[in-house]
């Protein structure tokens, strides 16, 4: 193996690598690592969803009670606080897993947000809590941005959508545990402390697990080979394929294909996602991101309020039938494994969007509890299907020097649209007959998802990474 001069490395040999990694089998160790980092990305869903389950709590402590910040208010601010801080991550700082390796992002944007959670869990005013919400919303879409990017490199090619779907079942297996644990303890005060404050600081545990998960799972060959570092890449491939072979009980390797591989000699840069051709796929996924939001978190971050409103019923009921309803977070996902790489991903994204805007609209005409939780499961189970689908498929559409960066800009706007979604869905809620009008307008932003991704996105599924970046 040889690198150029100038710290580039040769093309020859680094599309013989990843023709290594990509002719590799399914087999428990290429799982294993798909598994590691979807247990260091479930302390960062339960991070993220708690939102939703501890508003309730914190209202009733009145820690919400005239904090205001322009037009945000109370729990809207809460929200936004938490949405920001993901802009924030994935605007200003998606770039760092590019620059500085997917592990070591992976490791360091962890610690960060689990060490914030827990100040925030001891703040004594609704300012303080704000604030840490969003510094701890920093290290989550930074996160967020690494994981996607990591897996995207790790796995081959004829299991990337079985891999993302089962990073997301695992993810989104902790919903109903942070469900579970609120509906228990935000009503209550266990050992004198406010539910709410136990809720966050058991989301903070993650850090205790940071260095296990770091020193099992290997930095990206990919990553590597874009820095002039074939050694390191070659090294790690061969340990890839040394623990591969002992799965298979000592058999041999199917022989790599030829590959193509992308341009090692180019330096990653921002402007490079506005030029062709990755203009399209640039603004494509602006306008997708800046919509589906409404789909995805108007729902999961509001279902406790909006069951409460439709059927009239306390803070511990809704909390119940919001917990319900989230248990089946993970089946979404789980659901997806079986078609994953079996059709066009575009398509998975399409299909999720449809369904939402449908399952939506008949939520919103319910007045029943088993209907409510009928069409809730529904909706729950569009939603994952949907956000397993683009963040494989967001991360499939750009070059390795540049994936992290083009992934965290894009997704940004996902992070701002969510932060005037909350305060745009609770308008809707106020003046457009409550859950009807929130579907409206869900129904309106799955119509953009629907158009954009279904006329411009290109195909992605079961093509090698360097071929779609072409």
């Amino acid at each position: 193996m040889s690198t150029t001069a100038g710290g580039t490395a040769d093309p020859k040999s680094a599309a013989a690598i990843l023709a290594r990694l990509d002719r590799l089998p399914a087999t428990r160790h290429i799982w294993t690592m798909v598994t590691l980092l979807s247990l260091g990305g479930m302390f960062e869903f339960y991070d993220l969803f708690m939102t939703a389950y501890v508003v309730p709590g914190l209202v009733k402590a009145g820690m919400l009670t005239g904090v205001k910040l322009g037009m945000f208010s109370g729990p809207s601010l809460f929200v936004a606080s938490t949405f920001f801080g993901l802009f924030i991550g994935t605007f200003v700082l998606g770039f760092v897993a590019d620059r500085y390796g997917r592990r070591t992002i992976f490791t360091f944007s962890m610690l960060f947000y689990c060490a914030a959670t827990l100040v925030m869990s001891f703040q004594d005013t609704g300012f303080g809590v704000c604030l840490w919400r969003m510094i701890a919303g920093i290290g989550i879409g930074v996160e967020l941005v690494t994981i996607d990017t990591y897996i995207a490199e790790l796995v081959p090619v004829h299991m990337r959508g079985r891999a993302f779907a089962f990073n997301q079942c695992v993810q989104f297996g902790v919903v109903p545990i942070v469900a579970g644990i609120s509906y228990w303890l935000v009503p209550r005060s266990p050992l004198g402390w406010d539910g709410w404050r136990w809720v966050v600081a058991i989301g903070a545990i993650g850090a205790l697990f940071v260095w296990v998960l770091r020193r099992a799972i290997p930095e990206s060959p990919r990553w590597l080979l874009t820095h002039g570092r074939l050694g390191d890449a070659d090294r790690i491939t061969a340990q890839i394929e040394a623990a591969v072979r002992r799965d298979l009980g000592g058999a041999a390797l199917p022989p790599p294909a030829a590959h193509e591989v992308d341009d090692l000699s180019a330096r990653g840069s921002f402007q490079e996602i506005w030029e062709p051709p990755y203009r399209t796929r640039t603004i494509m996924l602006m306008v997708f991101q800046f919509f589906q939001t409404f789909g995805f978190y108007g729902f999961a971050a509001w279902v406790p309020t909006l069951i409460a409103k439709q059927i009239g019923i306390n803070l511990s009921g809704s909390l119940q039938y919001g917990f319900i309803v989230a248990i089946a977070s993970p089946f979404g996902p789980l659901l997806a494994m079986t078609f994953a790489d079996r059709f066009e991903r575009k398509w998975q994204v399409v299909g999720s969007a449809v369904c939402i805007a449908v399952f939506g609209g008949l939520f919103s005409q319910q007045s029943t509890m088993p209907l409510l939780i009928l069409f809730g499961v529904l909706i729950t189970l569009s939603n994952n299907i949907l956000s397993y689908s683009f963040h494989s498929y967001q991360s499939e559409l750009f070059p390795t020097r540049i994936r992290a960066r083009a992934v965290g800009f894009t997704y940004a706007f996902s992070r701002i649209s969510t932060v005037f979604a909350s305060f745009i869905i609770g308008f809707f809620f106020a003046t457009f007959n409550g859950t009807t009008g929130v579907f409206g307008l869900i129904g309106f932003a799955m119509l953009m998802v629907v158009l954009s991704i279904g006329i411009f996105g290109p195909r992605t599924s079961n093509l090698v990474l360097e071929k779609i970046s072409h």
